[in-house]
C-alpha cells in the first residue's frame, strides 16, 4: 500500500469543517481590522530566502527542500510566509498604496525538519503582515489580533512571552558581549551552538541541549541592555498591551529562527502542547524589505501554525449543513429525471443529493436519514413524484415540477 510521506498528512472532511472554521474566524477579525488577503506561490527562487531568513539560519542551511527547475534556476518549497509577501510587495509596487499595507493569508510551508506531534514536513499557517509602519502600535495591534484569533479559535491558557531585539546597530556590542561569554563556556556548549558563536550567537537561547541552556541562565541578555529609542519603543507597546488588558511575560531568552527581526518579538504558547509549545509569534523586521532591494521599508507581523492551534483548541467542528432534498430513485426508468430535478433544485438555491450507488428504495430512504436530508424526493417515470418529509414520516404525491416550490414553502 502508497501511503502518504513522512511528516505530511490527508485533510479528511471531518478535519476539513475545523479548518473551514478557523479560517472563517481567522478572516472575520483579521479583516475587520483591515487586512487583506494574498496569497504567494508554493515556490520561490532560493535567493529570496537566502537572503531574506539569513544564511546562517537552520531554516536556509538545513530544513529546505530546493531543486533545480529544469533551467539551471534554484527554486525552493516556501518555508515561511513573510519573505514571499515582502517580494510581493515590493514587485507589485505597494509602496505607492496608502501605508501601511495590511495583508494576511493561509498557506501551506514546507520543512525538512523531524516530524514530532504537530510540527509535520508540510504545514499550514495563518499569517498577518503590516508593511509600512514603524509605530509600536502596529506591533501591538497585531498582537492583541494574534490574540483574538487564538481565542476565536478556543485556544486556552495561552502565555505570551514577550521582548525585543533593538536595531542591529544596537545589537553589535551586545554580540560581542554575548560571543564572548560563549567561548569562556565553550566546553559545555553543543557543537551546533559552537559552530553558530560567529554567525549567530542569539540562537544559543533557543538550543535544546541541557548542558547549553544551562549555561545559558546566567548569559547577558539584550533585554537589559535596551537603550535610547528601542526602548522607547519596547516601553510604548508595553504600554499599550496593558491598556488592552493582555497579560505577557518578559522573556529575555525570546529568540526566532529567523534573521529579520528588529525590535518587538513575541510567542504564545500553550502548555497543551507539551514541550514544542509555541501556538504562535512573530515581531519587526525593519530592514527585510531593504534586504530584498526595495524602498527602506518598516514593518511588523506574525505566524500561527494551523495545526498547533488544532491541537490545543476546543473549537468543534461546525454542524454539517442541512440537506434540503434527496432525490431517490424509484426504478430506473426515473433516473434522468430525478438527475434534472436535483439539477434544478440546486439552482433554486436548496441544498439537494442524488442517489449514485444502485441502493434499493428502501437503502435509499436509510440513507437520506444517516445525512440528515429534511426531504426525499422519490421519482419514478410518470411526471409526479412522492414527497417524504423526513421527520414526521408523512407522504404526499406532487407533480414533479412542484417539489421544489413544496419544499421552499415549507421552509421559506
Amino acid at each position: 500500500m502508497i501511503q502518504a510521506p513522512r511528516g505530511t498528512f490527508d485533510i479528511l472532511p471531518e478535519d476539513a469543517a475545523r479548518r473551514a472554521r478557523l479560517e472563517g474566524e481567522a478572516a472575520a477579525i483579521l479583516g475587520a481590522a483591515g487586512y487583506r488577503r494574498i496569497e504567494t506561490p508554493t515556490f520561490e527562487a532560493t535567493e529570496l530566502f537566502a537572503r531574506g531568513v539569513g544564511e546562517a539560519t537552520d531554516i536556509v542551511r538545513k530544513e529546505m527542500y530546493s531543486f533545480d527547475d529544469g533551467a539551471g534556476r534554484s527554486m525552493t518549497l516556501r518555508p515561511e510566509g513573510t519573505a514571499p509577501v515582502c517580494r510581493a510587495y515590493i514587485e507589485h509596487g505597494m509602496h505607492k498604496l496608502p501605508q501601511p499595507v495590511k495583508l494576511w493569508y493561509l498557506s501551506s510551508f514546507f520543512r525538512a525538519e523531524a516530524p514530532q506531534r504537530g510540527r509535520y514536513r508540510q504545514f499550514w499557517q495563518i499569517g498577518a503582515e503590516a508593511i509600512g509602519s514603524a509605530a509600536p502600535e502596529t506591533d501591538a495591534e497585531l498582537i492583541v489580533l494574534l490574540a483574538e484569533v487564538l481565542q476565536a479559535a478556543g485556544v486556552g491558557d495561552v502565555e505570551l512571552h514577550l521582548s525585543s531585539l533593538g536595531t542591529p546597530e544596537a545589537r553589535v556590542e551586545y554580540r560581542e558581549e554575548l560571543k564572548r561569554y560563549l567561548r569562556a563556556h565553550e566546553d559545555r556548549l553543543s557543537p551546533e551552538v559552537r559552530d553558530r558563536i560567529d554567525a549567530n550567537p542569539l540562537r544559543a537561547f533557543d538550543a535544546k541541549d541541557r548542558a547549553t541552556r544551562e549555561v545559558m541562565q546566567s548569559a547577558p541578555t539584550l533585554l537589559e541592555r535596551l537603550e535610547g529609542e528601542d526602548a522607547e519603543h519596547f516601553a510604548r507597546v508595553r504600554a499599550l498591551l496593558d491598556a488592552a488588558g493582555l497579560r505577557y511575560e518578559l522573556d529575555p531568552s525570546l529568540v526566532r529562527g529567523l534573521d529579520y527581526y528588529t525590535r518587538t518579538l513575541y510567542s504564545f504558547e500553550s502548555p497543551r502542547l507539551g514541550a514544542q509549545s509555541e501556538v504562535g509569534g512573530g515581531g519587526r523586521y525593519d530592514r527585510l524589505i531593504e534586504q530584498l532591494e526595495g524602498p527602506p521599508t518598516p514593518a511588523s507581523g506574525w505566524a500561527a501554525g494551523v495545526e498547533r492551534m488544532l491541537l490545543a483548541t476546543e473549537l468543534a467542528a461546525a454542524p454539517p449543513e442541512p440537506v434540503d432534498v434527496f432525490v431517490a430513485v424509484a426504478d430506473a426508468a426515473g433516473t434522468g429525471a430525478a438527475f434534472a430535478l436535483a439539477q434544478d433544485a440546486r439552482r433554486a438555491g436548496l441544498s439537494a443529493q442524488l442517489e449514485l450507488a444502485g441502493r434499493s428504495l428502501k437503502g435509499q430512504l436509510r440513507h437520506a436519514d444517516r445525512i440528515g436530508a429534511r426531504y426525499v424526493a422519490i421519482v419514478g417515470e410518470d411526471s409526479h413524484a412522492s414527497l417524504r418529509d423526513m421527520s414526521s414520516g408523512e407522504q404526499r404525491e406532487v407533480p414533479r415540477d412542484a417539489v421544489i416550490a413544496a419544499i421552499k414553502e415549507a421552509h421559506p
